[in-house]
């Protein structure tokens, strides 16, 4: 089995719709998928509706928290997406991301860049506005070269000259919240350095002691060294390890299953949720 666990659509900031998404998915040979779209389950009804025959859907969210000033991404699975609480808390972190990008382009304004909230909006369509769009609108300006060189200190990283804060929760009260809703939780890219500053090995000690599930470990941000030390911590703490692409479409440039993840380590992430369940294809309409 091929089995991505991080994918995100036009619900957030991916370029594919969620149809597309599960075709494209369908289409690399992965057998199981993840939409993990960025504090948002819109994307799930057409995904579902779009599922192939052979692909497996797993439901999912990438949730957005902070610890001590570090940005850190938890990966949500299979959690029921209309719990309350949970749904409380990622509807307040949707509803910070307008306000936010208006700063942070109002940043990039007096930085001398001709960037406009009208420009940022297009590029989000419909999807929920986020640092990728302002990135994309950088690199249409031909300010920086690709999406990636947008996240560094000199923009829009963590702390970049252009960085604005949102409502964003506390990575244990996610780990509490997903986990009253019958999900499974992992930390996305735990130690992607290059994105910025990362929690520290004793700040994922923590996590564990208060739940997470475990930590993607085969990321396009991890190289060789760091796989291999995240991959003994996991073991060290008795956290499960993934392998996932992080698949925004053509905004970024890593492909569907470019890191997959274990079938053993995806057949415990689902023995161990009870709020939802994966969803075989049944042979998708066109949307």
């Amino acid at each position: 089995m091929r089995i991505d666990l991080h994918a995100h659509s036009t619900a957030s900031d991916g370029t594919d719709t969620p149809a597309e998404l599960v075709r494209n998915a369908a289409g690399a040979g992965l057998d199981v998928v993840a939409l993990t779209d960025h504090d948002t389950v819109r994307g799930y009804g057409e995904a579902l509706a779009a599922l192939p025959v052979g692909l497996t859907l797993v439901t999912g969210a990438e949730l957005s928290c902070r610890l001590d000033g570090v940005g850190v991404h938890m990966l949500a699975y299979l959690f029921d997406p209309e719990e309350p609480e949970l749904a409380r808390e990622r509807e307040l972190v949707r509803d910070d991301r307008t306000p936010r990008a208006q700063a942070m382009i109002g940043k990039l304004q007096d930085l001398g860049v001709d960037v406009t909230w009208e420009q940022v909006a297009r590029i989000a369509g419909d999807g929920s506005v986020g640092r990728p769009h302002i990135a994309t609108a950088l690199v249409e300006l031909g300010v920086v070269p690709t999406v990636s060189d947008a996240f560094t200190p000199e923009w829009l990283a963590d702390g970049g000259r252009a960085y604005a804060e949102k409502h964003e929760l506390d990575p244990f009260e996610a780990v509490r919240l997903v986990k009253a809703a019958g999900g499974v939780t992992v930390l996305a890219h735990p130690a992607a350095v290059k994105r910025g500053r990362c929690v520290s090995e004793s700040a994922i000690a923590a996590m564990a002691s208060a739940g997470l599930d475990g930590i993607e470990v085969d990321h396009m941000d991890h190289d060789a060294d760091t796989r291999a030390r995240m991959r003994g911590l996991a073991a060290d703490l008795g956290l499960l390890t993934t392998g996932s692409s992080d698949y925004h479409g053509s905004r970024k440039t890593c492909r569907l299953g470019e890191f997959t993840t274990d079938p053993e380590i995806y057949g415990e992430i689902t023995r161990r949720a009870t709020g939802a369940f994966p969803v075989p294809g049944a042979g998708g309409h066109e949307r």
